[in-house]
């Protein structure tokens, strides 16, 4: 590589390539007779040298004059049984074993290695080499093989949404192992979540940094109109050493517990809404009706764990969604 030799019997790799080398450091590596030859034939260009770096045979470059496109020929240009016949010539007068690599294309099959192997055999050869391109997720020499798109796709990468000034929200209250967690979940102007904060009862230490970080991410997804069942999905089940038991069944951890919280919110903003159309939908004598208006007239605040509707039972407030009470 320092002298720039050729690799033995081996035909060009290509006219440009990329090599690499020093943990996966790239080395970009052009012919140099080649750039010499294509100066002095005046069909030198930028342009050109960058598509040819990208992969491009130049069998398939018309710019490039056909006498020099018969010199440099790469090794992907050579078919296997070629390969094959050119190591048999050297071996015809080697005592020793010749090194030669067979180069396949990505999509070459068992059968054509079959092929290549019996006409070795056959040839005389007194052993044989094949690669297959990208059969390695790493190696040495790659070329860039890059399509030419028929469309360009543009892509928008996903920003979250600039956060208001002003946002309200609820903040539940919830068991876990490590303590009561409060989950506190904001909502935009449109009724979105928004952005989700936790705070443990017992402050500080590795668990108050990690839901910080849990939050921080949620409150990131959010913003960013990820769906809200992924998110679910993505914490919901995590266990930890401590895990604790409530009223809504058992809890496995930190991660856990906000999972169920924000499912929890989705599932009674529904019943909102769901209540708040049968409401709007109902006709004019049903709205008059004395038991409706007596349900209408008992609400008397919102819950501060569950923001269901507080209503006045037998002399004391009490919540329907939680189970929540004053008394």
């Amino acid at each position: 590589i320092i002298a720039n030799c050729s690799s033995g019997i081996e035909p060009i790799f290509a006219v440009s390539y990329l090599r690499k080398v020093l943990d996966k450091e790239g080395l970009p590596e052009v012919h140099p007779i080649f750039e010499k030859i294509a100066k002095e034939k005046a069909f030198y260009s930028t342009e050109l040298m960058k598509l040819i770096s990208q992969g491009a045979s130049i069998q398939d470059v018309p710019e490039i004059p056909e006498d020099i496109r018969r010199i440099f020929v790469t090794s992907h240009d050579i078919s296997p049984e070629w390969h094959i016949r050119m190591q048999a010539t050297f071996q015809e007068f080697t005592n020793n074993a010749v090194s030669k690599t067979v180069n396949f294309p990505h999509d070459a099959t068992a059968q054509d290695v079959e092929k290549v192997y019996k006409m070795a055999y056959e040839l005389g050869c007194k052993g044989v080499t094949i690669y297959r391109d990208k059969s390695r997720s790493e190696q040495v020499l790659n070329l860039g093989k890059q399509k030419r798109p028929e469309a360009v796709e543009v892509s928008i990468p996903i920003s979250p949404r600039p956060r208001p000034q002003v946002v309200t929200g609820t903040t539940t209250k919830i068991t876990t192992g490590c303590g009561n967690l409060y989950i506190t979940i904001n909502e935009d102007e449109e009724g979105r979540p928004f952005e989700v904060f936790m705070q443990m009862g017992k402050a500080g230490g590795c668990a108050a940094s990690q839901l910080e970080a849990i939050g921080r991410l949620v409150s990131l997804a959010l913003r960013a109109d990820i769906d809200l069942k992924s998110i679910i999905d993505q914490l919901r089940g995590i266990r930890c050493p401590s895990p604790s038991w409530t009223k809504e069944g058992r809890i496995f951890s930190c991660a856990d517990a906000i999972a169920r919280v924000i499912e929890s919110r989705l599932s009674k903003k529904r019943e909102t809404n769901q209540t708040k159309q049968e409401i709007d939908k109902s006709p004019e004598q049903e709205i008059d009706n004395p038991v409706t208006q007596l349900k209408i007239k008992n609400i008397v605040g919102v819950c501060p764990d569950c923001s269901s509707a507080l209503r006045h039972e037998e002399g004391c407030v009490v919540c329907a969604g939680c189970g929540y009470t004053r008394c």
